[in-house]
């Protein structure tokens, strides 16, 4: 009987031990898939680190000057000071839809600032989409990746949610405005 409780406790330790194992490596996966891995260059200089925003929810959106969704801009920005306590919105330009972002960073950034009065964090033009699509729009738009939802992105002015965890919760067409419901009740 003591030989058996003996072997017993030597089983369930090395189980133990070796679910401990697999526990611990799944953290290091999920630590490598959070969007709080992510740095990206800004579009005036410096960068863009996610890991700055914990606590926050963070709007993502793929942002084009020439795009009939451009005056989404002041919708953006208006949510950005209405609600810039709780919510970061970072823009990434973008010219994967129809060439509707043909400039470069210093373009892109005098249209945002001249035009709609741009304050929130800008990135540096990136890809979409395709073989040269930005990583963290590998992670937004890839469920392997992000571990909630696969998105495709169809046009500019796309929108991704997180929450105050980094945790993705939504994904927004172009035709949802930036002060809609549809966002405004999530934050």
């Amino acid at each position: 009987m003591i030989k058996l409780i003996a072997i017993t406790t030597i089983f369930l330790s090395g189980l133990l031990q070796t679910n401990k194992v697999t526990a611990q490596a799944g953290l290091t996966t999920a630590a490598q898939n959070s969007i709080y891995n992510f740095k990206v260059g800004g579009l005036e200089g410096g960068s863009i680190n996610f890991s700055e925003f914990r606590g926050k929810k963070i709007l993502i959106v793929n942002t084009a000057s020439k795009c009939g969704y451009t005056k989404q801009y002041e919708g953006l920005q208006k949510l950005y000071e209405t609600y810039k306590d709780k919510l970061v919105i970072i823009g990434f330009p973008a010219n994967n839809f129809g060439g509707q972002e043909p400039g470069n960073n210093d373009t892109i950034a005098a249209f945002c600032k001249k035009n709609y009065g741009v304050t929130f964090p800008m990135a540096g033009k990136i890809s979409v989409k395709g073989d040269d699509m930005a990583p963290v729009f590998k992670w937004l738009t890839s469920k392997t990746e992000n571990g909630v939802m696969d998105a495709e992105i169809k046009w500019n002015f796309g929108k991704f949610l997180l929450d105050e965890n980094g945790t993705l919760i939504n994904y927004f067409p172009s035709k949802v405005e930036p002060m809609s419901e549809e966002i405004t009740g999530k934050l």
